[in-house]
């Protein structure tokens, strides 16, 4: 990803069986998915993927898979949402957990913000996650951390490239010698220049790169506007593969698509496949980008992401698989006339309920990356201690439909220190929220756009209430409607002269999603305390496909 003006996304790895890593190689020596490996053989004869998409619901871009013994693990681009890049785990590409963070708690040190295209990949015993963050004083730059196993702790090395207009989109790939080479992107579109795809030896211990870099191709196709970028690369037959992205990744004008090069030799030459795009948009799901290759016998997908078309940036960059065959020529053909799969099924909604009655903050949980609250999680509630600046302290969950109600219980709103307030709230970033707060003897909907505050609506705070209920209703991912109740939920008001849901189009930065979720403004010494939260998404139709 880069900086504005820009439109990006970030790779991604899936491994298969023994292979432990599908678009790149495994071990000390060439390892790849081809027609005749034992990998391919053992596999052919299981059944395929009832494909059901979106596979990660919600804000997952540039979603990175690979494959330890029989579990996959998944890591996407979080931008400024901490903690930095989620680990989920599945085994089955359907049903995914969240078990943790690369970085849960201390950010790398170099590092300060734009977390993104982490690409998730196993060799041997050991677990490389590469990644993409803005370098403190500097520009976008390429790291590398790695771990004992997928699930963490993780330890970060340092940023292995840095050039002066940005390194951003790094993948790990074997050449036809067993020599390992790290491929990224010089992010040139943030300065209106080209943007040259890299190769660069990398020693063996995933922590330098050596020797001098070579260009293996660039954008030079009209499809592809100004950049190419997230290239994952596989080894088939003859042939390394390099899946690509191309042109405008986000919003509601975005423009991206997919495309693929070929070379005999990893450092080329390339050739780009005349029928480029490979991968578009249709009526359900917008700007495929940022993919990742995997096989399960002799049937090959591809996880990458794109925008739902009913929520678009309201929700994000979603994950879904694709898959495709292989042509007579030896070049990958999508199923769905080169879209992505939208036959209708129905999806159960991904709903989530937080009663604070565990020990501590379940990982789902995200806040501002610059801007970590203190909380504390005791007694069935949640402490979050309050921010002067900006939103407040902040807390947020990723919303996985259009529309959707979220809900939350303040504890004791008539106590709250002077100065205090807190409440609910959708989050675009900490200058561009719409919230619901009280405190200060009142009830108050505000919004903050672009940093400047302005009061919608305010009514006196009830003065006997130990406990107010706040809610939030969304339509189309950009209308919002606010309500309270002092009664637990059985009686619901409005806020006096508020007739029309709010309009908060101008909530999400241009590469990440809304997040519904809480907040408390005023002084760092005042705590305030929630006794629960839900967020539950409105039941939709979702699209699959039965390969």
């Amino acid at each position: 990803m880069v900086l504005l003006p820009k439109t990006s996304s970030a790779p991604l790895l899936l491994g298969l069986g023994l292979l432990l890593g599908a678009c790149q190689s495994a071990t000390t020596s060439v390892s790849t998915p081809t027609a005749t490996t034992a990998e391919t053989i053992a596999e052919a004869d299981l059944p395929a993927i009832s494909i059901v998409n979106p596979v990660l619901p919600g804000d997952f871009p540039d979603p990175s898979i690979t494959k330890v013994g029989d579990t996959y693990w998944a890591t996407a681009t979080s931008s400024n949402w901490g903690p930095a890049f989620p680990l989920l785990q599945s085994t089955n590409l359907t049903d995914w957990k969240l078990v943790g963070h690369v970085f849960p708690g201390e950010l790398p040190a170099w590092a300060d913000y734009y977390f993104w295209a982490p690409e998730i990949s196993q060799e041997g015993n050991k677990t490389y996650i590469y990644y993409t963050a803005h370098k403190k004083g500097g520009n976008l730059a390429v790291g590398i951390a790695s771990a004992d196993r997928p699930e963490g702790p993780y330890t970060d090395h340092g940023p292995l490239v840095a050039q002066p207009d940005g390194s951003i989109d790094a993948f790990p790939m074997r050449d036809e010698n067993g020599q390992l080479y790290l491929i990224w992107k010089e992010d040139g579109n943030s300065v209106q220049q080209p943007t040259p795809i890299w190769a660069q030896r990398l020693n063996e211990e995933h922590t330098a790169l050596l020797g001098e870099k070579k260009e293996l191709f660039r954008n030079t196709a009209a499809w592809e506007g100004n950049l190419v970028e997230g290239v994952c690369m596989i080894k088939r037959n003859d042939y390394f593969y390099a899946f690509y992205a191309g042109n405008g990744c986000c919003g509601h004008t975005c423009t991206y698509g997919i495309g693929v090069a070929r070379a005999k030799s990893l450092l080329g030459p390339w050739e780009k496949y005349d029928k480029n795009p490979i991968l578009t948009k249709n009526e359900k799901w917008a700007c495929p980008g940022h993919g990742t290759i995997f096989n399960r016998g002799k049937r090959w997908y591809m996880l990458h992401h794109a925008y739902d078309t009913r929520s678009f940036e309201f929700v994000g960059r979603q994950g879904v698989i694709s898959e495709f065959s292989w042509t007579a020529n030896d070049w990958p053909d999508f199923k769905n006339g080169n879209s992505i799969p939208t036959k209708e099924a129905p999806l159960a909604p991904r709903n989530f309920k937080d009663e604070f009655d565990q020990p501590t903050l379940l990982p789902s949980w995200q806040w501002p990356i610059e801007e970590r609250p203190t909380v504390a999680v005791q007694g069935g509630k949640l402490l979050l201690t309050a921010r002067p600046q900006h939103s407040g302290a902040v807390l947020g969950q990723h919303t996985t439909t259009a529309d959707y109600t979220a809900t939350t219980t303040l504890l004791n709103p008539s106590k709250l220190p002077a100065g205090t307030v807190a409440g609910i709230a959708a989050h675009g970033d900490p200058e561009n929220t719409v919230a619901l707060t009280a405190g200060n003897g009142k009830l108050q909907l505000w919004q903050l756009e672009k940093g400047q505050q302005k009061t919608l609506s305010e009514v006196k705070l009830p003065a006997a209430a130990t406990a107010l209920t706040l809610r939030l209703q969304a339509q189309n991912g950009n209308l919002f409607r606010f309500s309270w109740s002092s009664d637990n939920g059985r009686t619901w008001q409005n806020l006096p002269g508020v007739t029309a849901p709010i309009n908060g189009t101008y909530l999400p930065p241009w590469d990440r999603g809304v997040r519904a979720g809480i907040l408390a403004k005023g002084p760092a010494s005042a705590t305030v305390a929630f006794e629960n939260f839900s967020l539950v998404n409105q039941p939709t139709v979702a699209r699959t496909t039965d390969n």
